[in-house]
């Protein structure tokens, strides 16, 4: 495994331009968002990128599970799947096995993959089926009052850490990474080009792919901790993900103030799907 960063590779954009519209269910607007959210510009990426891939919405399916993140399949005109809390990606992993033939995209948060879901993101790296996963990080459960979640920085405050928080914060990108995960990177939404440009990577890769994308809770976790308005909040993304506030340990690929972003890890073995399906063959 390797923690250095892998650059991303500029790649051929569609020829028809990208109209955000013709990806959404218009007649559910206006949305659930929150005004500021960093969901929405992690949407647009998403959307984006399915642009530039040129996947017929046919042949997509986004599954979602319970929180912020949840809402956004609501909005995509795809085949889309709401699921129980945690479990969008055991749900995926069924849909996937019985039709290969989709593009499988589970959007879930970080309460909803690495608490509840935790276990279900383990298995799912370590199976490596032909999956991408978005983890929205927001660092609170947004919607259901803005509780501490796994990632939530040190010190913070939330409505169960009235004095602040201090348990330390998972890595996802590493958890992932070691848990077997052929894909795993990490974008802001500030960088919303080059968000999209590593889910078109994310997308295009053979095996489970993890792509953690730190986004802003404006009206619960930034008003609970001073963080200023929605504006502040993104270009405070500049310098506010900091390692020592963000549960990482400082080594060399670290610069000061920052953490890593990009493909962290990549590599290729066996994908589990192409894998199942040949043994069944081989049976019959």
């Amino acid at each position: 495994m390797s923690d250095k960063k892998i650059p991303i590779a500029n790649t051929d954009m569609s020829d028809d331009e990208f109209d955000i519209r013709d990806y959404l269910r218009l007649d559910l607007f206006p949305h659930f968002m929150c005004p500021g959210c960093g969901h929405g510009i992690a949407m647009r990426a998403l959307l984006w990128a399915i642009h530039e891939e040129g996947i017929d919405k046919d042949k997509l399916a986004i599954v979602t599970g319970i929180g912020c993140s949840g809402r956004v399949g609501a909005y995509i005109d795809a085949n889309t799947y709401h699921t129980t809390h945690g479990r969008p990606l055991p749900f995926a992993t069924g849909l996937k096995l019985a039709r290969p033939d989709l593009h499988v995209i589970v959007v879930t948060g970080d309460g909803d993959c690495l608490a509840i879901g935790g276990n279900h993101l383990i298995h799912a790296c370590r199976r490596n089926l032909d999956i991408t996963c978005l983890m929205l990080n927001n660092e609170t459960y947004g919607m259901t009052g803005g509780q501490v979640s796994p990632t939530t920085s040190d010190d913070r405050f939330t409505t169960t850490t009235p004095a602040g928080n201090f348990e330390p914060a998972f890595d996802p990108c590493s958890l992932a990474t070691g848990a077997g995960a052929t894909f795993v990177g990490r974008e802001l939404t500030l960088q919303c080009p080059s968000l999209k440009n590593l889910i078109r990577e994310g997308m295009s890769h053979t095996g489970f792919s993890f792509i953690e994308v730190l986004s802003d809770c404006t009206e619960i976790y930034g008003r609970k901790n001073d963080l200023g308005e929605s504006a502040e909040m993104i270009m405070g993304q500049k310098s506010a993900y900091r390692s020592e506030n963000y549960g990482f340990q400082h080594n060399e690929t670290f610069q000061p103030g920052t953490i890593n972003t990009g493909i962290l890890h990549k590599d290729d073995r066996p994908e589990y799907g192409e894998t199942l399906h040949a043994r069944r063959q081989v049976k019959s």
